[in-house]
């Protein structure tokens, strides 16, 4: 167990508890993802050394999309904040609205669109930290 006092205010120290900001950290677009399907990491394996999760913040413009994709290893949660999304899973289209969430297990192929008329804000919290079979260990 950690007794080390958490880091607030600058970059993650590996290992060591965290108080972040989100404003702080950088929009990115992940490969795949398209049209405006940008994300915030906000605990990760390369920042904080978690072997056990990964949480980000996406916010997906009207129309952008991340596609259809699988995960080996990595089972994931999406709770949609803000917005109107469609998720496929495995070929099957649902609605996705604000306080929706869903499970996706490893192996289920999925994907999300912004389908709504206004940007959907979405968390993403996965886990293991990576989807390869060394970075679940």
């Amino acid at each position: 167990m950690s007794s080390a006092k958490p880091v607030v205010g600058q970059p993650p120290v590996i290992g060591q508890p965290y108080v972040g900001s989100m404003s702080r950290m950088t929009w990115q677009q992940f490969p795949a993802h398209f049209g405006g399907a940008l994300s915030k990491e906000l605990v990760a394996k390369s920042m904080m050394g978690t072997n056990l999760l990964d949480v980000r913040i996406s916010h997906y413009q009207p129309m952008a999309y991340v596609e259809c994709h699988t995960h080996a290893v990595q089972e994931q949660v999406y709770y949609v904040l803000e917005g109107e999304g469609m998720m496929t899973i495995n070929g099957e289209d649902y609605l996705l609205r604000k306080h929706d969430y869903v499970w996706i297990p490893a192996g289920a192929e999925h994907g999300i669109t912004a389908c709504g008329i206004e940007p959907l804000v979405f968390l993403v919290v996965s886990g293991p930290a990576t989807d390869d079979e060394q970075g679940a260990a």
